[in-house]
């Protein structure tokens, strides 16, 4: 531990409050993402593939934070006056099974996360060229983030050995090749909006836009990024505070996710409403008034016979 760096028990206690706060938030969007994938649709209608994908990721952070409970359990009521040198040097011990397990999970969050943005990135693009490097960098993502988790299941439980150097050039490579992963497929698929929203902005026949998908985009990116930046800094510093920022990327995973689903989907009926209102037949009413007297069809007057007024209505689809 650097000189003036937080103790390992404070940071684990901090590290799983926030991210207990970021996991509630993404439990909320969770549900708002669950109800624009099904409201008023037909099973039929249902985006599957992208469904599980919500529910996975709200299965694997969720996981992760009964793990977080159960470490912070174990190092400060079960383990604590047994364990050598005290909670700090259990939590220091990355080869206890709750470190293992809970790294795995987010190995597997972020595989998952970064490959949603390889799948949107060749949707829009629609093309296999497009996404080999981002590709390439996500087998570098599962290869380096396996590789981590099976070194620090075979640790020994020197406090601190996360910053050895077998372990550490691993976890760097890891954060290295998913910062890259996602800044990369999040920077082909907004500059391909961009430029569709560019071409058709000006022969667009309604107000319908995508610009606030790219706005939504751009802000997920720039979240999952910053908070990922942050722990690779944190990390090459040899500072516990890295620990605090792996257990809040979680949930961001999520909650980026989520929130570009969601915009998506608002995007989507709003465009879909707009097209039925433009599409909808127009009824147009055509009121014929003819005046009849008991002398002339015509509309002749006399003095001895009152006039009376009819009218006939004429509907015509448009």
């Amino acid at each position: 531990m650097a000189s003036g760096d937080i103790p390992l028990d404070t940071a684990t206690i901090i590290a799983t409050s926030l991210e207990g706060i970021l996991y509630g938030f993404s439990v909320l969007m969770f549900m708002g993402t669950i109800w624009a994938l099904t409201y008023k649709r037909s099973m039929q209608d249902i985006n599957r593939p992208i469904t599980a994908v919500a529910i996975l990721l709200f299965m694997l952070s969720t996981a992760h934070m009964v793990v977080d409970i159960i470490r912070i359990e174990d190092g400060l009521v079960t383990y604590r006056d047994t364990f050598p040198k005290g909670p700090a040097a259990f939590f220091a011990d990355i080869s206890q099974k709750t470190y293992v397990a809970k790294n795995a999970l987010y190995i597997c969050q972020t595989l998952l996360g970064d490959g949603v943005v390889i799948y949107r990135c060749y949707a829009v693009w629609q093309s296999i060229w497009v996404i080999i490097i981002p590709s390439m960098l996500w087998c570098s993502c599962a290869v380096t983030g396996s590789f981590a988790v099976s070194h620090a299941a075979q640790a020994t439980s020197n406090a601190g050995n996360i910053f050895a150097k077998d372990t550490a050039l691993w976890i760097t490579a890891f954060f290295a090749s998913t910062l890259t992963t996602n800044l990369m497929g999040s920077g082909l698929l907004a500059y391909r909006i961009w430029m569709m929203e560019r071409n058709v902005s000006a022969i667009r026949a309604t107000k319908s836009t995508m610009m606030p998908i790219l706005h939504v985009l751009v802000d997920a990116a720039i979240l999952y990024s910053v908070v990922l930046l942050t722990t690779l800094i944190c990390f090459a510093r040899s500072s516990n505070a890295q620990y605090i920022m792996l257990d809040m990327i979680m949930p961001v995973i999520s909650i980026a996710f989520y929130m570009v689903l969601i915009r998506v989907t608002i995007t989507k009926t709003e465009r879909a409403t707009s097209r039925q209102y433009h599409t909808n037949p127009l009824q147009v009413h055509i009121s014929r008034i003819t005046h009849k007297d008991g002398a002339s069809a015509y509309g002749v007057a006399s003095h001895n016979q009152s006039s009376t007024c009819k009218t006939e209505s004429v509907s015509c689809d448009v």
